[in-house]
């Protein structure tokens, strides 16, 4: 037999076939595996940690071994809490460069003064045992200090707890991005998952949604559960995290699995605002070529800045 998977609440209803990782979207039960005589293809065996039921599902196992792609969504029914609209706030903060900047200090008072009385309005949307946790890269020095202040001040008004272990280890210099170039460079996480536990998304600025996405898709994998969203200011021209069924449909109609090809991205896992970008493109060569240009001109940009290019173009 296989391992056992720690994964959170399934959704309801029907079981579906999965395509790509084990135990993908069920959450809050368990999934034991095992193989069968075709190379990609397993038998799960789901128990529900709430009703004690147990289903067979067929699991494709041909993703297991590629933690880069990108299969758990932001969960539908999560909560997404926001406090402005467009970021003009923010930035016009007498502190918000140092706090961009990695300074603490600058950071804490730019969240006392935009954040505090909207964090406290919002004090009963999250339970006290959550974890609160932003997308943080400890080893760099100068990196943008205001997600983690905001997760650390998320817990004290919540009676939580705010996440010091899961880091952000690469550096994806999104500031400036279009949308292609921010799907092309997707950040990875590393640190501790407390399997079972209830954790917040933090952030201070998100458009895409990307970031958060694989914030929480790393969660996820590693058996903790995403029960909400809490960013400062939610820029994206869709407020939801989750695309509508119809645009989510037509993405896995026009293009299948070519969208994991192309980004590593499976196409349920996308945001609401990536899949919107995506489904204005007419083919995957379409997205491919665009893709290609978007990298470009990243290495330009960043080069322009003195940083080398990460993909050699």
């Amino acid at each position: 037999m296989g391992d056992w998977f720690c994964c959170g609440s399934p959704p309801r209803g029907r079981l579906p076939c999965l395509d790509g990782m084990r135990g993908i979207a069920h959450r809050g039960g368990l999934l034991q595996t095992t193989s069968l005589d075709h190379p990609h293809k397993g038998v799960g065996v789901f128990r529900d940690n709430e009703t004690h039921s147990v289903e067979t599902i067929i699991v494709s196992l041909q993703d297991t071994n590629q933690p880069d792609v990108r299969l758990f969504a932001i969960p539908a029914n999560a909560p997404v809490v926001w406090l402005f609209d467009v970021d003009q706030a923010l930035k016009t903060h007498p502190a918000y460069v140092n706090a961009k900047a990695g300074d603490w200090r600058s950071a804490l008072t730019l969240v006392s003064d935009l954040a505090l009385a909207g964090v406290y309005a919002n004090r009963h949307k999250f339970a006290r045992d959550c974890i609160f946790v932003a997308p943080f890269a400890r080893e760099a020095s100068g990196d943008n200090a205001i997600p983690q202040v905001l997760a650390e001040v998320c817990a004290v008004v919540f009676g939580a707890t705010a996440d010091q272990t899961i880091i952000q280890v690469t550096k994806v210099y999104h500031t400036g991005a279009d949308a292609m170039e921010r799907l092309a460079l997707r950040p990875e996480f590393d640190g501790v998952v407390q399997p079972g536990k209830r954790y917040v998304l933090v952030d201070d600025v998100t458009s895409l949604g990307g970031t958060l996405a694989e914030l929480g898709h790393y969660i996820q994998l590693k058996g903790g559960i995403v029960a909400g969203i809490f960013v400062l200011v939610n820029a994206g021209r869709l407020k939801s995290f989750s695309p509508d069924r119809q645009t989510l449909k037509l993405l896995e109609q026009r293009y299948a699995n070519e969208l994991i090809e192309i980004f590593g991205i499976k196409a349920s896992a996308l945001t609401a605002n990536e899949a919107r970008y995506l489904v204005g493109f007419r083919s995957a060569d379409e997205i491919r070529n665009r893709l290609v240009k978007a990298k470009q001109e990243i290495d330009i940009r960043l080069r322009s800045k003195g940083i080398p290019g990460v993909f050699g173009c």
